[in-house]
């Protein structure tokens, strides 16, 4: 707690995305001057759809900001699971009306970029969190007061912040991850994304409507719709290796048509109609490792990065920010003491939905036998099984 007569210095934030900026949200609430640093000197698009469950929606919904993503969002009433092996359709999930119905929020499909510009929007018209772009985190240092000095580069300076804790919202590739001793870097998952939209206009009926999985031998095919309906996300994910020389890159359609060589014809036609596919290298970091270290904490993908197999990287960095703010009034007193406790709090969540991914990831790709049985186990359990195996993730709020 601040001394009589001190400043109330700042909580820093390094990165802007979807948790960082929630985090910021969060933490004005208690009470806190936010400063959230991001190193990129522009907040670009990044990515393309993103999938937000109840779970999610719930911490989106106390911040104020649930009704001002409505307009960008999608519904599906269902997501129908597909074998591309026999073109059959093996199961239909009910998500739509019926999980909000069961869980109090909705279940949406949207763009990365507009939950992010609504974010910003929100954030920016909030007092008392401050937005400084083309700034990186370089380390925190103690000081003999009562705060830190978290030092940043904007270009070729370098400047110093007292600053109260410093929150590493910066992704998989996070800079303070290396702050933490005993910390683990990202590895490669041997999987890829690739990643396309499509004007609505432009795709067939037969693709609109429910969201759709595709399942096959080392890879599975993601489709829904976003941006309020008007544009088809398409997703297809495989097992390959990993040859550039970043972790994001240009994809060549016709090497992406190869992978997908033996898939039926329609769904080799709609993978024909983008004219640009990006592609990403899958990259976790173990949930298991250190989020903490003195004033130090991490949360997202910084801590937990998870593959896309469970569709929660993005709500969990979401749940996080909530927690955090739980664990962080205004008042705090003992702050490395605090963020123990939200790590203690969050890691057993995140390490279990980023096993149920992993597990997602070797089901999804499953052949021969093991496929055959899965498919069997899709075609016989009922509709309500099939969404109640997803209670404990949608089920949850921030209280």
């Amino acid at each position: 707690m601040p001394q009589e007569g001190e400043t109330n210095h700042p909580i820093v934030i390094a990165g802007a995305g979807i948790g960082g900026l929630c985090a910021a949200l969060a933490l004005r609430r208690q009470g806190h001057e936010v400063v959230l640093l991001d190193k990129a000197a522009r907040l670009a698009e990044v990515g393309a759809g993103l999938q937000l469950s109840p779970n999610a929606c719930s911490v989106l919904d106390e911040l104020g900001v649930l009704g001002d993503l409505e307009p960008h969002a999608f519904a599906p009433n269902f997501l129908q699971i597909h074998s591309a092996r026999s073109n059959a359709l093996l199961a239909k999930v009910p998500l739509g009306s019926f999980l909000k119905e069961r869980h109090g929020h909705p279940y949406w499909v949207i763009h990365r970029a507009d939950l992010q510009s609504v974010l910003l929007d929100r954030v920016s018209q909030t007092p008392g969190i401050d937005l400084r772009l083309g700034a990186e985190v370089q380390t925190l240092k103690s000081t003999p007061y009562n705060y830190l000095a978290c030092e940043y580069r904007t270009g070729p300076d370098t400047h110093s912040l007292d600053c109260r804790a410093l929150i590493g919202a910066d992704g998989v590739w996070s800079k303070t991850r290396q702050l933490l001793p005993n910390h683990e870097n990202a590895r490669f998952s041997g999987q890829v994304a690739y990643r396309a939209t499509l004007p609505i206009e432009q795709v067939p009926n037969r693709w609109t409507g429910d969201s759709g999985l595709w399942l096959h031998r080392d890879a599975h095919l993601v489709h829904y719709q976003i941006r309020g309906g008007r544009e088809l996300n398409i997703v297809a994910l495989a097992t390959e290796d990993w040859k550039d020389e970043t972790w994001s890159a240009a994809a060549d359609k016709k090497a992406l048509l190869h992978v997908f060589k033996d898939w039926p014809a329609e769904v080799r036609n709609l993978l024909a109609l983008p004219d640009t596919w990006l592609k990403w290298a899958l990259c976790s970091v173990n949930a298991t490792g250190p989020w903490t270290h003195g004033h130090i904490a991490l949360l997202g993908d910084a801590a937990h990065a998870m593959l896309p197999f469970m569709a929660q990287g993005a709500g969990m960095a979401i749940e996080d920010a909530a927690i955090l703010g739980r664990h962080l009034p205004g008042d705090v007193a003992n702050i490395p003491a605090a963020l123990r406790a939200y790590e203690r709090q969050r890691k057993s969540r995140a390490a279990h939905i980023q096993n149920r991914a992993f597990t997602n990831a070797q089901v999804f790709h499953y052949s021969g036998l093991p496929a055959m049985a899965r498919d069997a186990v899709l075609r016989f359990s009922s509709p309500l099984q099939l969404a109640a195996r997803f209670d404990d993730i949608y089920g949850w709020t921030p209280d």
